[in-house]
């Protein structure tokens, strides 16, 4: 057992936020992506586009927030929004099923929601538990996610003709509301421990600054800067083989309701291979080979993966490729992002975070979308392959770096 005695009821309850969490969150993804489908494989570019428009719409009301709230309140807060709005969306869906705009706009939300919303869950973590027991734990947590990964498309798949893809988001906002409560429960059990009450104690504050404190954050740190650099390589790598997706799935499955099975055959499939990665081999490649190992071996994985689709360009392989990163992305790369955030200071932890994990992360989405669609359009083959292998190569680079100046950053290095 990686957790200690006193710690079994905390990573139990992070386990259950994670669960929740992302059932609601693929339950609605393979809808999400055919929808995403039906607008126009060609389109796509577009609604990457809008995604990004959106969060940074978004960004300053959330920057406002933090600086109002008090930290252990800003998660329920964000929760409740976002559980609202699928409200809105479930009544929409129920008045004009077949309105294509009404799919873009779900589309873009929905990219939207899962951003904010994970990222504040694990900030949420990065601040209840500390670098040593981050190494020991995310992974065990992580494995809720991959569990509610899975969960979330099979009951897609058993629930759409019942229920609708109205009556998914109105389940999809119970579960999101569900998992506020084991998260009052992390909160009391860090409220316990006595070498934890100053931090409860600045937890009931607002964070404080100005609504760009984060990305002022980053430009500032050269460590945060590296993280951004690592996550843009990531987004261009996941872009590249999203828009391979789409494309071999159009061409594959004409049928809509064949394509929401295919997406979420895929989903059910990553997720089941990665639990017993994320419980029985995250914690430990972390502990004996430190953060650097989780950050890198995804990329060298990836470069493998595009070599293959340059070479034999069929669904299969593209299926193969898919799961193998996302796999990787869910059970080591995930883990070890967050484990960077351990040894930053609150401020960072709940605003640069955020900016890394939204404003960033989508503008890689977006700038990702149109050189895709720039290398696509000056001719078919290889080529679009050829240079995600080219990024990845970057990417297990950069991770290498990364991982090695947290490593020297971290208390137990000291």
């Amino acid at each position: 057992m990686i957790a200690e005695p006193d710690e079994v009821p905390a990573v139990v309850a992070g386990f259950f936020v994670f669960l929740l969490l992302f059932a609601a969150h693929f339950m609605l993804r393979p809808v999400r992506e055919t929808f995403g489908v039906a607008g126009g494989v060609d389109n796509l570019q577009w609604l990457f586009l809008g995604t990004f428009i959106a969060t940074l719409t978004l960004a300053p009301f959330y920057g406002w927030l933090s600086s109002k709230v008090a930290r252990r309140r800003l998660l329920p807060f964000a929760y409740a929004f976002f559980a609202l709005s699928f409200v809105g969306f479930a009544v929409s869906l129920w008045q004009s099923p077949e309105n294509v705009w009404v799919g873009r706009a779900f589309y873009i939300w929905h990219s939207v929601f899962n951003l904010f919303v994970v990222s504040l869950a694990w900030s949420l973590m990065a601040d209840v538990f500390n670098p040593g027991q981050a190494k020991r734990l995310f992974g065990q947590m992580a494995a809720g996610a991959s569990l509610g990964g899975l969960a979330g498309p099979l009951m897609a798949g058993a629930l759409v003709e019942p229920i609708g893809e109205g009556g998914l988001l109105l389940l999809a906002a119970i579960l999101l509301l569900g998992s506020l409560l084991p998260v009052a429960y992390v909160l009391r059990w860090r409220d316990r421990r006595p070498q934890a009450q100053a931090a409860s104690a600045e937890s009931r504050q607002p964070i404080g600054g100005s609504i760009i404190a984060g990305l002022t954050l980053i430009f500032r740190s050269p460590y945060l800067l590296v993280i951004s650099l690592f996550v843009l390589l990531l987004t261009a790598v996941t872009t590249f083989l999203y828009f391979e997706q789409a494309r071999l799935v159009d061409a594959t499955f004409q049928d809509r309701a064949q394509q929401t099975q295919v997406f979420a055959g895929i989903d059910a499939v990553v997720q089941a291979l990665t639990i017993g990665v994320q419980i029985f081999l995250t914690g430990r490649l972390a502990r004996r080979l430190g953060v650097t190992v989780l950050l890198t071996a995804v990329p060298i994985a990836t470069v493998f993966a595009f070599g293959a689709l340059a070479a034999v360009y069929t669904f299969p392989v593209l299926a193969v490729a898919m799961v193998v990163r996302r796999v990787g992305e869910y059970a080591l790369v995930r883990p070890g992002r967050e484990m960077l955030f351990t040894t930053v200071d609150n401020e960072t932890k709940y605003k640069a975070k955020n900016a890394i994990d939204t404003v960033v992360y989508r503008g890689g989405d977006v700038a990702s979308a149109w050189l895709n669609t720039a290398l696509t359009a000056l001719g078919s083959g290889p080529a679009v392959p050829l240079a995600g292998a080219v990024i990845a190569a970057g990417w297990a680079v950069v991770g290498f770096r990364l991982g090695r100046l947290h490593d020297r950053r971290s208390p137990e290095a000291a």
